[in-house]
Order: C-alpha cells, then sequence, then structure tokens
C-alpha cells in the first residue's frame, strides 16, 4: 500500500497542468513555446492570466493531495508524509507523461508545505511577490522564496520538527538547482521580465488564438 502510493503520488505530480491546458484550451504545446517550461510562469507569458491561475491552484493541489492525506491512508509516520510530498515535486519536474519535462517546483512544493507550514508559505508568497515586483524576474522571486523557506519554517509554527526543516532545505538545493539556467540568464542580462509575453503569445493571440 505504502509504495503503490508512493507511486500515486509521483503521478499525481506528474499530471503536466499546464500542457493540457494549453493543448486543450488554446491548441498551443507549451514545450515549444517561450522558455518550453511547464510551470506557471510560462503559461502566464504564453497563455495569459486566466490561464496561469488554474495551473497554480492545480499545480499546488498535486502538492497538497498526497502530503496531507497518503500518510493517514497508509497509517505511517511523517517521514513518509515527506516521501509522498517529495514523488509529487518529482512528478512535477519530471513529468513521465510528457517526456520527463516539467516545471521547476514551486507551487508544487508550496502545496507540499501548505498542510504543515502556512506561515512559511505565506511568507514565502510575500516574499516572492516583493523580489519579483521590485526586480521585475520571476526566477529572483523564486529563487529568494526557495531559499529563505527554510528561516521560515523555523521562525514559525509548523508540524514536523526537524524533519520540515530539513526538507525545506534540500527543498531550496533542489529549486536553485532548477533555476541554474534562469541564473545564467540573469548574469548575462537576458533573463525575460515579468509581464513581457513572447513572440509565441502574440502568435497566439491570432485567428483561433493558436501559434
Amino acid at each position: 500500500m505504502t509504495y503503490a502510493l508512493l507511486v500515486l503520488a509521483y503521478l499525481i505530480g506528474a499530471v503536466p497542468t499546464s500542457y493540457v491546458i494549453g493543448k486543450v484550451f488554446h491548441g498551443i504545446d507549451l514545450r515549444e513555446h517561450g522558455s518550453g517550461n511547464l510551470g506557471a510562469t510560462n503559461a502566464f507569458r504564453i497563455l495569459g492570466v486566466k490561464s496561469a491561475i488554474p495551473v497554480v491552484i492545480l499545480d499546488m493541489a498535486k502538492g497538497f493531495v498526497p502530503a496531507w492525506f497518503f500518510a493517514g491512508i497508509a497509517s505511517v509516520g511523517f517521514g513518509w508524509t515527506l516521501g509522498f510530498g517529495a514523488a509529487a515535486i518529482v512528478g512535477h519536474m519530471f513529468s513521465v507523461f510528457v517526456g520527463f519535462k516539467g516545471g521547476k517546483g514551486m507551487a508544487t512544493s508550496a502545496g507540499v508545505f501548505l498542510g504543515f507550514a502556512p506561515w512559511a508559505v505565506l511568507g514565502g508568497l510575500v516574499l516572492w511577490c516583493a523580489l519579483t515586483f521590485s526586480t521585475g524576474y520571476v526566477s529572483v522571486g523564486s529563487i529568494g522564496a526557495a531559499v529563505a523557506t527554510p528561516f521560515l519554517v523555523a521562525l514559525t509554527p509548523h508540524r514536523g520538527g526537524g524533519g520540515l526543516l530539513w526538507f525545506a532545505i534540500g527543498l531550496a538545493v533542489v529549486v536553485v538547482w532548477a533555476h541554474r539556467a534562469n541564473i545564467g540568464r540573469l548574469l548575462r542580462g537576458e533573463e525575460n521580465r515579468f509581464g513581457r509575453r513572447g513572440r509565441a503569445a502574440q502568435a497566439a493571440s491570432g485567428p483561433g488564438g493558436e501559434s
């Protein structure tokens, strides 16, 4: 049962939300446009805010559901809870359904933490907004929020004790690694700013909304 739920957590995380919304409602494969990333930022840039909002909500749910419910179903300890959450995050980043591509794990990670450290999630969201809107770069906001999460977990009420804190530290490392290309573009001055939609978005706004 436990290992089956671990696989199920991965498969839930692997549901390519932005890919499905892009294909079904816009006829666009997000892997071929913008950054090629299947996260909310690329969805916003290419598809617009009305499509990006459900992507964020559903990607958070992909992390929340396995982390919050699966341990109770399997009657296992908190270590397995984090394992289910980690499996969902890996699924989101490396989805078996779309050639092991995916997003960078921010929304799904936030969903994992939501049930156990909600104040840390809120603090991370505030920091993400502050950094993103002050610098104009989503990647700066995401990296800053990820790096700050262990400190936010340590400083706010949370469930899971030291295990959750170490999980936050490990996740921060993973998120920074996932943004390594963004860091390179930032250093070269080539990173896209928040709200600036690419050529694929302009093409998509043509007849039928397809590129």
